[in-house]
């Protein structure tokens, strides 16, 4: 199937060609994100085609990569997912664009394309999945992005995916990945990025690759450099965020934020994460707040379909890339960046994959950096807090007690004994 996207640019004066902005978003991280640091700019000779260009979101599913893209000035014209509720809220929120269910149909992309989204199903990469790898049954069609960008005018491609990929046999996802750009004639770096380091108090890594037959992609995810956080030891001075559909073999302990939200149990239910609050309550964030830790607007994904289910926003939510982060992707496209001074090495032979690295065309080198680009503390998971939050249950806490007593996992001093507080209020 070919796709003309002369009609489908995004509406001028509409939503999505404002810059939208979650109001809870800190001022510091938004001053950054507009604005890349003085004096370290540089403006690419491919600057003026960068700015004009339009996007393919491949994978889109809710839409927030693409929209993170889009309030920094680029212009979606092409959304291909083929999940029925993710398509009704790409149809509300995208309205002029063009929406393709099956991307194994697409014969072509749009001669107009110029940046390729892609954030692909990581159920075969993640921790907490089936660990089958890149030829697992839902990721191996990203595959399927390569003929098209191929036999196309795209420049860049922006891929995003869990930062598990990395260690999964010895790193065979990204290796795949990268030897298919380069066998195409990208450059290609990237880089693990955590939602923390954006203002949102979510600890949720993700891997970003940027892959460029123009730009250096250096210039675009390694312009930028934060100091490490402090790593904080987990106590019940501040409130602690965890899974209490754990206790055994991890809990994902927390200070003053939430683990990474998920999209729900193996069968679909949804299992968001609780936090212990210092008043000893425990609570559940809403699906609202969540989107919200997200860095989407409130009930971005609320469409009141027949297509959707509660099940399913927690589901697109959690399969969501964190807005804050593509969006400070997309300013670097628009305004690269000098690179920043970081240890270096040469990656040969079946190396273990690091955290960040990059090929210009000179070889594969590792990077040591942070995976918090910008110097912008995350605000507290209080200032999440609403009516719409939920005490977890008493059917929950004492599951999760039971499990935690009966595992090996150290928890922190007096957190059972405030859990089991809080179940006989």
């Amino acid at each position: 199937m070919d796709i003309d996207c002369g009609a489908h640019a995004i509406r001028r004066g509409g939503e999505l060609s404002r810059t939208v902005l979650p109001a809870h978003c800190p001022p510091a991280a938004l001053s950054k994100l507009r604005h890349p640091p003085s004096g370290r700019d540089i403006v690419s000779p491919t600057h003026a085609t960068i700015v004009a260009m339009k996007i393919a979101g491949l994978f889109a599913g809710s839409g927030a990569f693409e929209h993170a893209f889009a309030t920094e000035g680029f212009d979606p014209c092409l959304l291909v997912e083929n999940d029925p509720a993710a398509q009704a809220v790409l149809r509300k929120q995208f309205p002029d664009v063009a929406i393709e269910n099956d991307i194994r149909e697409l014969t072509r992309l749009p001669s107009n394309i110029g940046v390729v989204t892609a954030g692909f199903p990581c159920q075969n990469l993640s921790l907490v999945g089936d660990k089958s790898g890149i030829q697992g049954n839902k990721s191996k069609i990203v595959e399927t992005m390569f003929p098209l960008i191929a036999a196309s005018n795209v420049r860049t491609v922006i891929v995003e995916n869990v930062s598990f990929m990395l260690r999964l046999s010895s790193g065979s996802a990204m290796r795949w990945l990268v030897d298919r750009f380069e066998d195409r004639g990208f450059k290609w770096a990237y880089r693990v990025l955590d939602t923390m380091g954006f203002g949102l108090p979510q600890r949720r890594k993700r891997v970003y690759l940027v892959a460029t037959r123009d730009l250096d992609p250096r210039t675009i995810l390694f312009a930028d450099e934060g100091t490490p956080p402090l790593k904080l030891v987990p106590t019940l001075q501040r409130p602690l965020g965890f899974y209490w559909t754990e206790g055994r073999t991890g809990v994902g302990f927390t200070v003053d934020g939430i683990p990474p939200i998920k999209a729900g149990s193996t069968v679909g239910i949804p299992s968001p994460p609780a936090v212990l609050f210092q008043d000893g309550q425990v609570l559940r964030p809403s699906i609202t707040a969540c989107e919200r830790l997200q860095g989407m607007p409130v009930d971005w994904t609320n469409t009141n379909s027949d297509a959707q289910s509660q099940r399913a926003r927690w589901r697109l939510v959690g399969n969501a890339v964190s807005r804050p982060v593509a969006r400070w992707v997309a300013s670097r496209i628009k305004n690269p960046g000098t690179i920043g001074t970081f240890r270096r090495a040469n990656l040969r032979g079946n190396h273990r994959w690091p955290d960040a690295a990059w090929n210009i065309g000179t070889g594969r080198i590792g990077v040591d950096a942070c995976d918090h680009p910008l110097d912008i503390q995350p605000m507290s998971i209080s200032h999440f807090l609403d009516a719409s939050w939920h005490a977890l249950s008493d059917r929950a806490l004492t599951g999760f007690i039971h499990r935690a007593r009966s595992g090996s996992l150290k928890m922190p001093s007096g957190f059972l004994s405030a859990l089991t507080q809080a179940k006989s209020r």
